[in-house]
């Protein structure tokens, strides 16, 4: 298992099926490979809760969702995973995210329904929540996403995983990615990234995968009152959450070109993130690296 400080994975990240390519092509094999991929190659025992499915048909979708019969003691952990980010959040989330836990009230005395999440997200921004069985092949996550459906697990982690999992659980996917969805920008910009990836090819893939982590899951944003967090993987992970605004980390202007050819690490803290000026930044971005790809 990686090392405690790692990030937590989201069922919610696209996963890519390694290309298609033979042995005398092995210089664009290796280009194309994603940095899920590389680094998996480096671990002995997989995770069999890391290797992603395939969607049996329609997941249940909104109110058609059942809420899990938790014990007490998930709503223990998710209690103590929630009041411990929520400390350390002031002052260092951005804006958005911070109206985006107001928005869907959530509070550490109990796992939210993901119904009742996406009922809120429905009305802020249109969006609705996917319920999913864990880690999704990558088709099945950017047809979600390109449909404005947002795929969560109902799950929470273990004790014993309570700094890191390798597999996704549902605190990851509701209060590391839900309140960004309701911000209209931002959910825009997820929606694009879905339809954009359910057309990539070859080196386009990894590219996008790179654009997905350094914006969803450990994208910053300048604010007025300074560099403020809004990423996924920076909001629900214990040890990133202060790391990521220390002077141990590389701060790099927003460059999509620069962006998608930076190497980072999976299973380790970032060196070095990325921070837009807004997220009229994000989309205007996006919409211009992928139109000159022929992907939007």
């Amino acid at each position: 298992m990686p090392a405690p400080e790692a990030k937590d994975q989201d069922a919610a990240s696209p996963v890519e099926e390694p290309p298609a390519t033979d042995e005398s092509d092995s210089t664009t094999a290796d280009d194309e490979r994603s940095a899920f991929e590389k680094a998996a190659e480096s671990e002995e025992d997989v995770d069999p809760r890391t290797i992603p499915q395939s969607l049996d048909g329609t997941p249940p979708l909104g109110d058609e969702i059942e809420y899990p019969d938790y014990d007490e003691e998930r709503h223990e952990i998710w209690g103590t995973l929630v009041e411990r980010q929520m400390e350390q959040l002031p002052g260092r989330a951005c804006n958005a995210y911070e109206q985006g836990l107001d928005v869907l009230d959530i509070t550490p005395e109990r796992i939210p329904p993901l119904a009742d999440l996406s009922a809120r997200l429905e009305d802020a921004t249109d969006w609705t929540v996917a319920r999913i069985p864990g880690l999704l092949h990558e088709k099945d996550f950017f047809n979600l996403l390109a449909n404005r459906r947002f795929p969560s697990t109902d799950y929470v982690r273990d004790w014993d995983e309570l700094d890191y999992t390798p597999a996704p659980d549902c605190f990851h996917d509701i209060f590391g990615h839900m309140p960004m969805l309701t911000q209209p920008e931002f959910a825009d910009f997820y929606q694009l990234f879905g339809q954009a990836a359910l057309k990539a090819e070859g080196a386009e893939r990894p590219a996008l995968e790179a654009f997905h982590w350094f914006t969803v899951e450990f994208g910053l944003l300048e604010e007025p009152e300074g560099t403020r967090i809004f990423g996924a993987g920076i909001v629900s992970s214990n040890e990133e959450v202060t790391h990521a605004l220390s002077d141990q980390v590389t701060k790099t202007p927003f460059d999509p070109d620069v962006l998608v050819d930076t190497d980072y690490e999976v299973y380790n803290l970032q060196d070095e993130l990325f921070v837009m000026d807004s997220f009229e930044q994000l989309v205007d971005g996006f919409r211009d690296w992928t139109s000159e790809r022929n992907l939007l």
